[in-house]
């Protein structure tokens, strides 16, 4: 179940047909698609010598090339695609859509092809964007004009329902799954898109009519609502830590904001498929990446030498320099890219003072906790950014909920003297009503084992991971109770009439897991390492390595901020009440109103008393040093790197 591999063969299904000089024309929605999936290379291989967008209606006519249209079937292409038909700019047109047409849709393009210039009309469910090969993304991320939820957070917004059940639907036939489906029991927008994709399996029968296995795959959707700590977050290896902290937005990450970035790097290229170094490392932690990279450096300094003008005494020398040197400048601007990125990491990490953030964030969201007073003093830490403060009264807020009302609405009025906009500090009520202990499902808090624990103590600190990775995403347990069998019924029911007596101890060998309301890179991480090693990430024994294929999705893949935004943007249509305290605030703490307009803030009585963790001083210690290692390790690879000096 390699969905980078599946889009791409559908790509070159296109591109190779016909064998001649053509025109690829794609809309907004397929444009990442192929460039997540392909290279320009590739496509002129295949003789596609210009790619443009269908809605470009400046381009030249020329009727000597042939068109392929990789298209969605909405009705914005659909009318830029009519009127492209009405006046043809090429000879031939090959139409491709990426989900399933309907009989009228074609009659619709029948009707305007008067010139017969449509040779092809086929469906390439390629409806989703391949990011790994075992994640994806449907690419919409919330906002006021493209919002998730409707007018509660249990309900759709008609459109986001539609693409997300397109976008599914796509997947599943182009993996050539029909799956048996379970969704959360809390969620209605769970229940509602499981009902849909089933709805849609049975009028699309035909197309459904796979080889059946002993046990079939299983769908399982989840709601981002009930772990709403993992998106919050700081990340700490390669991929995560660049999407949070510098954003990749398919496949691409924009540097230009970067001091001293040169012209070349200002906007780069980040794939798994185009990058051999990213290939191997983009789990990588942040530890461990300084040495990884300096390993790089020299490989390329010892290429450097290799193929400087005192190398070069023969004729075969030359020769082996003009086959090498190609090779040589990739690498040597692969290199430039990674010490940019990494390097840029580094400053960003030390700016916003995240690994001291970071540290209060892992006790938040693990089983050590964090005391009020250390989550007090990020506050309070002048350098430390607004965003950053909320994000921990935020883990806060989530954690103590039940407990520490006091203590929240005292650390919701520290923000508002500490810099953070009242706007930003009324979303801490927000979360809690809209993702808090009353809406989830599952206790975050308390799903580690009592021998999980005992043995976490046992590893010791072996650096960054255990410092500041102790914190495990919520999906490792359910997809752990998955393959164990163990995922109750109760809580993760199966669609009406697919459940038998015994089938939620079933122990599927595919599951395909969505995430309604956003993925994350950390949760991708949880889903490769099962699907390369399971033992990695499980409680207890495990399951043999390759025995699984897990495949993630989601409506987007989120980093803090996206996250924050999207609960920003979603409760602009909610209730009024969402932006008071949630029942138990308002009956044992002091009332804290902050309203959409005029903001009237009432913040009274005292802070709550008592420490919640254990000392931690040997950790701060252990941190210290890990601090002052990685952050060295990294800026002597770029003194390295200086001195090649790098073109």
């Amino acid at each position: 179940m390699d969905i980078v591999k599946a889009i791409e063969t559908y790509v070159n299904k296109m591109v190779s047909t016909p064998s001649a000089m053509k025109v690829l024309l794609l809309d907004s929605h397929t444009t990442p698609i192929v460039s997540l999936a392909s290279t320009q290379s590739v496509l002129l291989s295949h003789q596609v010598y210009l790619t443009d967008r269908i809605d470009n209606m400046k381009r030249e006519r020329m009727p000597h090339m042939k068109c392929v249209c990789f298209l969605q079937n909405n009705e914005d292409s659909l009318e830029a695609l009519e009127e492209e038909l009405k006046e043809p700019k090429y000879g031939e047109y090959y139409l491709y859509f990426s989900n399933i047409l309907s009989k009228a849709v074609i009659e619709r393009l029948a009707e305007v092809d008067e010139y017969e210039v449509v040779r092809e009309v086929q469906e390439y469910f390629a409806d989703y964007c391949p990011i790994l090969p075992s994640l994806f993304s449907l690419n919409h991320i919330p906002s006021a004009s493209k919002p998730l939820y409707g007018s509660s957070p249990n309900s759709w917004a008609p459109p986001a329902l539609e693409s997300a059940v397109e976008g599914i639907t796509a997947l599943l036939l182009s993996l050539k799954k029909k799956p048996i489906i379970r969704y959360e029991r809390m969620s209605g927008m769970a229940k509602k898109l499981a009902t849909e994709i089933q709805h849609r399996i049975q009028a699309e029968s035909s197309l459904f009519d796979f080889r059946l296995t002993q046990v079939p795959p299983l769908l399982l959707i989840l709601d981002r609502r009930n772990d709403p700590v993992t998106p919050l977050l700081s990340q700490w290896t390669y991929q995560a830590m660049v999407h949070e902290l510098l954003n990749i937005q398919n496949g691409r990450v924009d540097l230009s904001n970067v001091p001293d970035i040169s012209k070349e790097l200002k906007d780069i290229t980040l794939t798994t498929s185009t990058d051999p170094f990213f290939q191997s490392h983009y789990l990588a932690t942040f530890g461990d990446l300084g040495t990884t990279l300096k390993d790089y450096v020299q490989k390329y300094q010892e290429k450097s030498l290799a193929t400087s003008a005192s190398s070069i005494n023969s004729i075969s020398d030359m020769k082996r320099f003009i086959e090498e040197y190609p090779e040589f400048r990739k690498l040597g601007g692969n290199v430039s890219k990674h010490v940019a990125l990494v390097g840029e990491l580094s400053r960003l990490v030390g700016l916003n003072k995240l690994l001291e953030v970071g540290e209060v964030e892992q006790g938040l969201a693990t089983s050590a906790g964090a005391d009020y007073r250390a989550t007090q003093a990020v506050i309070m830490d002048n350098s430390v950014p607004a965003d950053n403060k909320l994000r921990i009264v935020m883990l806060y807020a989530l954690r103590y909920q039940k407990t520490q009302t006091n203590n929240i609405a005292n650390l919701i009025k520290l923000l508002l003297e500490n810099g953070v906009p009242a706007e930003d500090a009324k979303l801490v009520y927000v979360l809690l009503n809209i993702a808090g202990s009353d809406q989830r499902q599952d206790d975050l808090f308390s799903t580690e084992s009592f021998l999980a624990k005992g043995r976490s103590a046992l590893k010791g600190l072996k650096g960054v991971e255990n410092v500041y990775m102790q914190h495990r995403p919520h999906l490792a347990q359910t997809l752990e109770n998955v393959f164990k069998g163990r995922l109750r019924d109760t809580g993760y029911p199966f669609l009406d009439g697919q459940g038998g007596p015994n089938a939620s101890m079933q122990r599927p060998q595919d599951v395909i897991v969505f995430m309604i309301g956003g993925a994350t890179y950390g949760e991708a991480r949880t889903v490769t390492l099962f699907n390369q090693d399971p033992a990695s990430v499980m409680d207890g024994p495990g399951i043999s390595p390759g025995s699984v294929r897990v495949i993630l999705g989601g409506t987007c893949v989120h980093r803090s901020s996206s996250y924050i935004e999207m609960i920003r943007s979603a409760a602009v249509n909610f209730p009024a009440t969402v932006y008071d305290p949630p029942p138990e605030s308002s009956s044992n703490a002091p009332a804290l109103n902050l309203n959409l307009g005029g903001v009237n803030v009432s913040l009274g009585g005292p802070a709550g008393t008592g420490v919640y963790r254990t000392s931690n001083e040997g950790i701060n210690v252990q941190a210290d040093g890990l601090r002052d290692g990685v952050l060295n390790l990294i800026d002597k690879v770029k003194q390295g790197v200086d001195r090649i000096g790098i073109q």
